[in-house]
């Protein structure tokens, strides 16, 4: 089992690209890391600063009650309001118009309207509230304390848009409950009345622009109307229309009325002159038969019955009879009467027809000649009336013109008339019982949380500003390095050994888990020598150191523990005068210095005598021929060595052992100085095997440690008493 330390590099104990780019621990990664705040890290953190974060959240709360205990009681008076957007209805003769504004749009310029200032100035001149000492300090003059009170009224009123509806909501704050209802109902009322007021104005303008409008076309309207009448005296003409404009050119003058009257007139006797004309002349051919007829009728029946009675007489008398001629007689005297009578009623109708047709001809002439003479006047008046006409248009253009301005004046009026307000009150303010602000439970619940969100913020700070080595992954992210094993802190009264000697002890299995993990840690296995070192003092390397001792020792191992510190040696023997600081001025064998330990297999190397330049004596080659001697005699060979940072003892160790395991005390190690150590190791050629975090927090054990050394003492503390590992058999 004896092998040649000069030979470690060659015969593959570690990879000869361990420095290769990308590697783990490698020079161009090992710098790389950038901190992340995960949610592992944060419980990490908040558990490790839970005092703090305590302290903070006890403060917040602290604050929080005196904060509402000193703040001045507000109260809130609400009103409620409906929203009901107007419909103005004009008439018009072309149609019915309902003019209604957008329900949202409406609603949402009631709610800029209620948060304007005016509102606020109006409330505050209302309730007189710059003369009020409870509402505001009566200091300066009139106008200065009614901006101040406009002011505070304008902060004192919160208004809630609604989602939904058209009802808005809207509170007042003050310090007094009676104060606060009272301005939320001014606020309510003087708001409607700004509406109607707003409503009102609006047209104010529109109406006084018509007004003189109309006032300058009605002057217009009556000039024309003056000219048109004195030029038609001045012309002698007589309008027969009735200024409704439905009669127009010669029709509207009295000669051009009186030739249409004629002309109808001689319509009508010329159809009366034909229509005697027909009569007469179909009385002249046909002879008046109906009125003959008419006349005759009774003489006609008077013979038809004579005729009758002497055809029934014939039969039984003769004619020569005396009754029949006297029938015959009678019957002819009939025909002679019924002659004449047919011959007068014949000539009376003849004269009666001739005289109408007479009549009606000499009408119709007398008309032919009047209508005549009034087609004169009136194609003489009809040049006189050119510029009647012009001042009849001008006089009909101005009066429409006012009778439009006229209707859009009244549409005006009643558009901006009164009318329904778009505003109501649903329910008016009520003085409130008890104040909403401040709400010592919700104060306290803020303190809270902003006591924790500072404790946390607070602990997160001091985290990243204590930028230390603390759990498995910051050994990993920070250190770019295998964590063979975190250590618990200790919590018992049981000492160190004694967690040693208890392989059930969560120290012991700790350690066990450092043992496998070295065994993973090269290619042949583990290592034939180990170098153990930190940074700094009392990072628990030489416990760290004893534990690997022991824990090979228990595996069936010849295991040599040498202490390599030689300025404060961790272990103590029988005698001071043997141990390595012997070995390394003389030329002895390494037997005689070996002292046996209460573990089997397990042997110690003391520091020995401590010599005045550690490191003169280090940086010979006996150092080297010491280990090539120990692991000729030795399975495993654990060396506890200095502290890296300030001294040059690890560095020469390291370029000795060649194999390092690098111990970092949880939450004490700084990132930085780890990371110079590192480098020093490896510029010495070193391997690192791994990182052993110690007093880790992360199990639920712990143990303590501590380690002084000398350059690495605070100025002014009190230097600690060294403990030391006796390691004499029983």
């Amino acid at each position: 089992m004896t092998r040649d330390l000069a030979l470690t590099e060659r015969d593959g104990s570690w990879p000869v690209d361990r420095y290769a780019p990308g590697a783990v621990g490698s020079p161009e990664d090992r710098h790389s890391y950038s901190p992340s705040l995960d949610f592992a890290t944060i419980l990490r953190i908040a558990k490790e600063w839970r005092w703090l974060i305590l302290g903070a959240v006890a403060l917040g709360m602290a604050i929080a009650i005196v904060v509402t205990l000193l703040t001045t009681p507000l109260y809130r008076a609400w009103v409620t309001l409906e929203v009901s957007p107007p419909a103005v209805e004009v008439m018009s003769e072309e149609s019915d118009r309902v003019s209604s504004p957008n329900s949202w749009e409406l609603i949402a310029t009631q709610v800029s309207l209620l948060k304007s200032r005016s509102l606020a100035e109006k409330v505050a001149q209302d309730l007189n509230l710059a003369s009020n000492p409870n509402f505001l300090e009566q200091a300066g003059d009139a106008s200065s304390r009614l901006q101040a009170a406009t002011s505070k009224v304008h902060r004192g009123m919160n208004v809630e848009p609604p989602d939904e509806g058209r009802v808005i909501r809207f509170n007042y704050v003050a310090q007094s409950p009676q104060l606060a209802a009272q301005a939320a109902n001014a606020i309510a009322a003087e708001f409607i009345n700004s509406n109607l007021q707003r409503r009102y104005e609006a047209s104010a303008y529109a109406r006084n622009f018509l007004q003189r409008q109309i006032v300058r076309t009605r002057a217009d309207l009556e000039r024309s109307e003056r000219q048109l009448v004195g030029y038609a005296q001045a012309q002698g003409i007589i309008n027969t229309s009735t200024g409704d404009g439905s009669s127009s050119g010669d029709a509207s003058s009295l000669q051009g009325a009186s030739l249409i009257a004629l002309n109808q007139a001689l319509a009508e006797v010329t159809a009366r002159r034909i229509a005697a004309e027909g009569a007469y002349r179909q009385a002249r051919s046909t002879g008046a038969t109906a009125e003959v007829n008419e006349s005759t009728q009774t003489l006609r029946q008077s013979k038809a019955a004579l005729e009758a009675d002497y055809q029934e007489k014939r039969a039984m008398m003769k004619p020569e009879h005396p009754e029949m001629l006297s029938l015959r007689s009678r019957i002819d005297e009939l025909g002679r009467q019924i002659s004449r009578e047919v011959s007068n009623v014949a000539s009376g109708r003849a004269n009666s027809l001739l005289a109408d047709y007479r009549a009606a001809l000499a009408s119709e002439r007398a008309l032919q000649g009047r209508v005549a003479a009034l087609k004169g006047d009136v194609l003489d008046l009809r040049g006189r009336s050119i510029q009647y006409t012009i001042l009849q248009r001008e006089v009909d253009t101005n009066r429409a013109l006012y009778d439009a301005l006229l209707q859009r004046y009244k549409e005006i009026g009643v558009a901006g008339g009164i009318g329904t307000a778009p505003v109501s009150i649903v329910d008016p303010a009520q003085p409130p019982g008890v104040p909403y602000k401040p709400n010592l439970i919700l104060n306290i619940l803020l303190g809270l949380g902003l006591g924790f969100l500072a404790g946390m913020l607070a602990a997160v700070g001091l985290e990243f500003l204590n930028d230390t080595i603390k759990t498995r992954a910051d050994v990993r992210n920070k250190l770019r390095l295998a964590c063979l094993g975190a250590i618990p802190k200790r919590a018992g009264k049981e000492t160190f050994l004694g967690d040693l000697k208890d392989p059930a002890s969560e120290i012991s299995e700790a350690y066990s888990t450092v043992v496998a993990s070295l065994g993973f840690s090269t290619e042949r296995g583990i290592p034939k020598s180990i170098l153990v070192t930190s940074s700094r003092p009392a990072e628990g390397k030489s416990s760290s150191a004893l534990a690997l001792a022991q824990n090979f020792a228990r595996r069936g191992k010849s295991v040599l523990l040498i202490d390599g510190d030689l300025r404060k040696p961790a272990f103590k023997v029988a005698s001071d005068k043997l141990g390595l600081s012997k070995l390394l001025t003389t030329n002895e064998q390494l037997t005689p210095h070996v002292a046996p330990t209460p573990y089997e297999n397990l042997c110690l190397l003391a520091s020995g005598p401590l010599p005045p330049n550690p490191a003169d004596l280090l940086s010979t080659g006996r150092f080297q021929s010491i280990m090539r001697e120990a692991c000729a005699h030795f399975d495993v060979v654990v060396v506890d060595g200095p502290p890296v940072l300030g001294l040059a003892d690890s560095t020469l160790l390291a370029s000795v052992c060649k194999d390092v395991m690098f111990v970092v005390e949880s939450g004490k190690t700084r990132t930085a100085a780890a990371t110079e150590a590192l480098d020093n190791l490896r510029a010495a050629g070193a391997h690192i095997l791994g990182v052993t975090l110690t007093k880790s927090t992360e199990e639920a054990n712990a143990y303590g440690y501590g380690y002084g050394y000398g350059p690495y003492r605070h100025r002014g503390a009190v230097e600690q008493k060294r403990r030391e590992i006796l390691m004499i058999p029983e």
